[in-house]
Order: structure tokens, then sequence, then C-alpha cells
């Protein structure tokens, strides 16, 4: 995996250092899991241009969706692996929790302390 970054923005803006949020998006209903085809209704738009700037819509809105769930998970990581802490997790079970490698593990906990010590949102430890 990749050391984490957050999507450009398609404007050329630099990036904000504030909390984003991501463009709502519409839940598909249960009966559309049954067919493979049904994607946000996307496959019922006839109208090119319709197609292009709806799909470009949820690209980005599951490409910011993503990010910010990316910082989280950093936060998370530097939280639960924070020295303070007596229920700390070793960087193995950490990684294998994850499901990441340790080299990619330590890169999204100093990931996280950045964000935490920058003024990203904190998560709640349960205090």
């Amino acid at each position: 995996m990749s050391e984490p970054q957050p999507a450009p923005d398609p404007r050329g803006a630099p990036p904000a250092h504030r909390p984003r949020r991501p463009a709502p998006l519409l839940f598909e209903p249960p009966e559309a899991a049954s067919d493979p085809e049904h994607f946000f209704d996307l496959e019922s738009l006839d109208d090119p241009r319709e197609l292009l700037s709806r799909a470009t819509e949820l690209a980005l809105a599951f490409r910011a969706a993503a990010d910010r769930a990316t910082e989280f998970q950093a936060m998370a990581a530097a939280q639960l692996t924070d020295p303070r802490r007596f229920d700390r997790l070793p960087l193995a079970v950490l990684a294998e929790r994850a499901e990441w490698t340790e080299d990619y593990a330590k890169k999204m906990i100093e990931f996280g302390q950045g964000l935490m010590r920058d003024g990203g949102t904190r998560i709640s430890d349960g205090d």
C-alpha cells in the first residue's frame, strides 16, 4: 500500500486543513444488491452528459469519503499504539487487525499523530 495522501482538489486549490465532509451519498435500496448491474441508478441514465456528471459526483464523493476514513484509521492507529495507554497495542497486532504491513502501520501511526497534533478530529477514547 502507498502512504496515505488526500485526493487532489479537481479545481486545483491547495488541500484544506479543516475536516472535509464528503458529498452526501444516496444509499442503494436492499433490492439493488440482487442486481449486479445496478449502481446508484447510473445504468438507467441515457444522456452521456448526465451520466458523466453523476458518475463524477459519485467518484469524488467516494474519494472524499475514503480519504476521511483513512484519516480516522490513522488517528485510531495512533491512539491504539500510544505508549501512555495501559492497553496499547503492539505494532504487529495493530498491523494484523487493520490488514496492513508493519511498515504501513508505522506510517499510518505517524500520519495519525500529525493529524491529532494539527487539530484533526479526535476519536473518542471512551473516557
